[in-house]
C-alpha cells in the first residue's frame, strides 16, 4: 500500500507516518523542506509546497491512500496567507488525489471550523459552521473541510475529516511551545472566570483517529463524506490542566486573571492595530484567543466511537509523563 502524508515532518503528520510505517506502508511526506528523521524510517519525501500545484500533482500519483495534515495555523496574521495555504493548497491536494485515481483522503480539520463565538459543550458532529469567524484559521479550514467532504464520490475518491482538539505531547510546535514561552515570559493569565471545560487529545490518539479512518473509509460506509471530532473523552478544567502541566514541567502556576470582556477588547485593538500596521504576525491577545481561554468547548465523541472504533488509547496522565520526559523533567 502506498500512502501520502501533507505535513509528514509535522506534529500529527510524524505520528501517522511513524504509524504507517509500522504497518509496512509505502510512504512518502509531501514536505516543504527536508526531514532526515523520515528519510532515516524509509520514508520518501516530495520537496513541495501544497499550493505548487503540478507537484502536488506528480507526489500524489498512484498513492492508494493521502492523509493531508499540512495547514497554516496561528490566531493571527493576514487572510491572505492562511487562504493561500488552507484553502488553495487542500483544493489542489483534492484534485490531484481525482487525478491520480487515489481512493482515500482524510483530511486533519479543526473543531474551531464550527466556533462562531459561543461555548461548545458537549457538541456533536450535528453542530453547524458559523456564517462568520473571528480568525483567518478556523475561516479558512471550513471552506477546506467543507470543500474536501464535498469532493466525497468525485471519480471514485472517498474522504472523511478528522477534527482534533487541543493536540499535545512529544515533539510537539505549537500548543505546549506557546504555553511555555509565554509562561517564561509572564505573560501567561488566565481569561475569564476559570471554571470552562475544554477537550484535549493527546497526540498518537489524534493519529490512531486517522488510521482507523482509514481503514473504515470504503465504499458505504458512513465514515465516507463525514467529520469525527477527536479527543481524549474527558473534559478537563482548562487552567488546572494549564497548571498541572506547568508544575509537571517545572514552571510557577498561572496567577494573573483578567476578565473575558477586557481580554476580548484588547484583542480587537490587538486586531486592528496590526492590520493598520500591515504586520503578519500574532497579536498577544485576539478576539478568537479570548473565546478559547475563557468559554468551555467540549465535544461528544460518540460518533467517533461507533463508527471508527476510536477509543483514546494513551490516558492524560501517561501522555504528560511522556511529553515530560520529552523534555528532560
Amino acid at each position: 500500500m502506498k500512502a501520502l502524508v501533507t505535513g509528514g515532518g509535522g506534529f500529527i503528520g510524524r505520528y501517522i507516518v511513524e504509524k504507517l510505517v509500522a504497518r509496512g506502508f509505502d510512504v512518502t511526506s509531501l514536505s516543504r523542506g527536508d526531514h532526515p528523521e523520515l528519510g532515516a524510517l524509509g520514508v520518501k519525501t516530495a520537496r513541495a509546497d501544497v499550493c505548487e500545484r503540478e507537484k502536488v500533482i506528480t507526489a500524489v500519483s498512484g498513492m492508494d491512500v493521502v492523509f493531508h495534515t499540512a495547514a497554516r495555523v496561528g490566531v493571527g496574521g493576514r487572510l491572505a496567507g492562511f487562504h493561500r495555504v488552507n484553502v488553495i493548497g487542500s483544493r489542489n491536494v483534492v484534485d490531484a488525489c481525482v487525478a491520480g485515481g487515489v481512493k482515500r483522503l482524510i483530511f486533519t480539520s479543526s473543531p474551531s471550523v464550527v466556533f462562531g463565538g459561543e461555548p461548545h459543550e458537549g457538541a456533536d458532529e450535528t453542530a453547524p459552521y458559523p456564517s462568520s469567524f473571528n480568525a483567518h484559521y478556523p475561516a479558512t479550514k471550513a471552506i477546506a473541510e467543507r470543500e474536501t467532504l464535498s469532493a466525497n464520490g468525485r471519480d471514485g475518491l472517498l474522504t472523511c475529516a478528522i477534527r482534533p482538539h487541543l493536540v499535545w505531547g512529544p515533539r510537539d510546535t505549537n500548543l505546549i511551545p506557546r504555553l511555555l514561552a509565554r509562561a517564561d515570559a509572564g505573560r501567561l493569565v488566565m481569561v475569564g472566570d476559570g471554571q470552562n471545560l475544554v477537550d484535549m487529545v493527546y497526540v498518537e490518539n489524534a493519529a490512531d483517529a486517522h488510521i482507523l479512518a482509514m481503514d473504515r473509509l470504503f465504499a458505504g460506509s458512513p465514515v465516507a463524506g463525514s467529520a469525527y471530532f477527536i479527543t481524549q473523552g474527558e473534559p478537563v478544567n482548562l487552567w488546572d490542566w494549564v497548571n498541572r502541566i506547568l508544575k509537571r514541567l517545572g514552571r510557577a502556576p498561572v496567577k494573573k486573571r483578567v476578565s473575558y470582556p477586557l481580554a476580548y477588547a484588547v484583542g480587537a485593538v490587538m486586531e486592528t492595530a496590526y492590520t493598520l500596521l500591515g504586520v503578519d504576525a500574532e497579536p498577544p491577545m485576539t478576539r478568537f484567543l479570548a473565546q478559547q481561554l475563557a468559554m468551555s468547548h467540549h465535544f461528544d465523541i460518540g460518533k467517533a466511537r461507533r463508527e471508527l472504533g476510536y477509543t483514546p488509547k494513551i490516558g492524560a496522565d501517561e501522555g504528560l509523563e511522556r511529553l515530560a520526559k520529552s523534555l528532560g523533567r
